[in-house]
């Protein structure tokens, strides 16, 4: 997994709360279980005006103008904005993947689901709860201010601004040590890979038969 220290990137603003996983990702898309190709299908049923379908081309499909990924504006945005109860709904692991694989590193929002939530620290998305009043803060600004862009310190645990304002953000320290180092479970498990190897050796020389 790629590591997460500190990361700049531009602000998209999605205005809606209990935002779900069938929404990021929708059900027909979920047959395959390869973490990438996702992207193109985020927001599906928003970002187009036609049914989406697995290993359509997205390029040609008609665009919701009015949806906030397809606005000129916010091309090229890393880091989502939303509000409460963000990836609420089933417990697929596509949802952080396919928001990973079109490209954002950050969520902010007021709150999100739970199982979400631990799914993509799994995933090198890094979400971040904020009150309600900096969540609001942070879409005037970007709809006030073109091109907004954030600063985010993971080590510092703050929010930089264009003005140099700062946010502080609260996250796990043990999820904080794995993203910063680049961890995922697999990740984990491989830093004890010497004392891995001890044990079935031991357990090799100890239970030959169980290896016949």
């Amino acid at each position: 997994m790629e590591k997460f220290v500190r990361f700049e990137g531009l602000v998209a603003p999605l205005d809606r709360a209990n935002v779900d996983t069938d929404a990021i990702i929708p059900m027909q898309f979920l047959k395959s279980i390869r973490r990438s190709g996702f992207g193109p299908y985020l927001f599906d049923r928003w970002r187009y005006l036609d049914a989406g379908e697995p290993g359509m081309d997205c390029s040609s499909r008609p665009r919701n103008a009015d949806f906030v990924l397809n606005q000129t504006r916010y091309a090229g945005a890393s880091i989502l904005l939303s509000r409460e109860n963000f990836g609420c709904g089933s417990s697929r692991e596509h949802a952080p993947w396919a928001l990973r694989d079109y490209g954002f590193r950050v969520v902010l929002a007021e709150s999100f689901a739970d199982i979400f939530f631990n799914n993509c620290f799994k995933n090198g998305l890094l979400p971040i709860s904020l009150s309600a009043d900096e969540i609001d803060a942070l879409f005037f600004r970007v709809d006030k201010i073109p091109g907004f862009r954030l600063t985010v310190d993971l080590s510092r645990q703050i929010l930089t601004q264009p003005g140099g304002e700062v946010i502080a953000f609260d996250v796990d320290p043990f999820r904080k040590e794995c993203l910063l180092n680049g961890w995922d479970d697999i990740g984990l498990t491989l830093r004890h890979a010497d004392e891995i190897r001890e044990f079935e050796n031991a357990r090799r020389e100890k239970q030959p038969w169980l290896f016949a």
